[in-house]
């Protein structure tokens, strides 16, 4: 079974086909834009897809990195799986950011508990803390600093993510780190997606952006002018 991945979730548009048998990526294609994905990212799939050797019509299953991230980023990504999954009539599957980034960490360090941490601005951080057999047990949610650390030292963790300098550097000792970007790897979202794919006890709904605190953005309904009745 070829597996689509698609990661629009930070400044990545990636895209990769995988072999959900062999267990091994067939081809890939990533830009570093950090805006205009919705632009791009046909483009990008069609780039992989050629690599890979195969087309749309070779596709069992689509997986899609959900967030959190890139509030447009993530819109795109997860529409456009979803309407090749309904077209192509194969599933669409989610695969967080933060379960991404902890996976990564946990090829380079395994048999290990992993804590995924992004910073996510306003001294907030958006985390998941994952057991030594990759079973979340906190998260994704939005913390503090301060609560990340005390999770970090108490399980001690691997640290992933854009915070986990940050977090290393406050709780004034050393950790063993993998990733420090905004997101995974591609072709780890093609192997998370593949194992849900394969464990019928995880297939659910289809695929939404996780949001983990509303847009910046918001109407300024104060400036509304109300109504002039005739």
């Amino acid at each position: 079974m070829k597996l689509l991945a698609i990661d629009c979730a930070a400044n990545l548009c990636a895209v990769c086909v995988y072999d959900a048998v062999a267990g091994k990526e067939l081809g890939r294609s990533v830009l570093d834009l950090g805006k205009g994905h919705a632009e791009h990212l046909m483009a990008v799939i069609d780039e992989a897809l050629k690599a890979a050797g195969t087309s749309y019509a070779g596709l069992g299953a689509i997986a899609v990195s959900v967030g959190p991230g890139s509030f447009t980023g993530l819109r795109v990504g997860v529409s456009a799986a979803r309407g090749l999954a309904l077209a192509l009539k194969i599933p669409a599957i989610g695969v967080t950011t933060l379960e991404a980034l902890a996976a990564e960490a946990v090829t380079t360090f395994p048999g290990r508990a992993a804590l995924a941490a992004l910073d996510a601005g306003r001294e907030e951080i958006h985390a998941a803390f994952y057991d030594e057999g990759s079973v979340l047990r906190y998260g994704p949610a939005v913390t503090t600093l301060s609560e990340v650390v005390a999770m970090a030292v108490d399980g001690s963790a691997i640290l992933a993510g854009t915070a986990a300098t940050q977090v290393a550097a406050s709780a004034g000792r050393t950790f063993d780190i993998g990733p420090t970007s905004a997101t995974a790897d591609i072709a780890v979202y093609a192997r998370l997606g593949a194992a849900q794919y394969a464990d019928k006890k995880r297939q659910g709904e289809k695929p939404k952006p996780l949001y983990l605190r509303g847009a910046d953005a918001k109407p300024q309904a104060g400036f509304i002018l109300a109504r002039q009745k005739n």
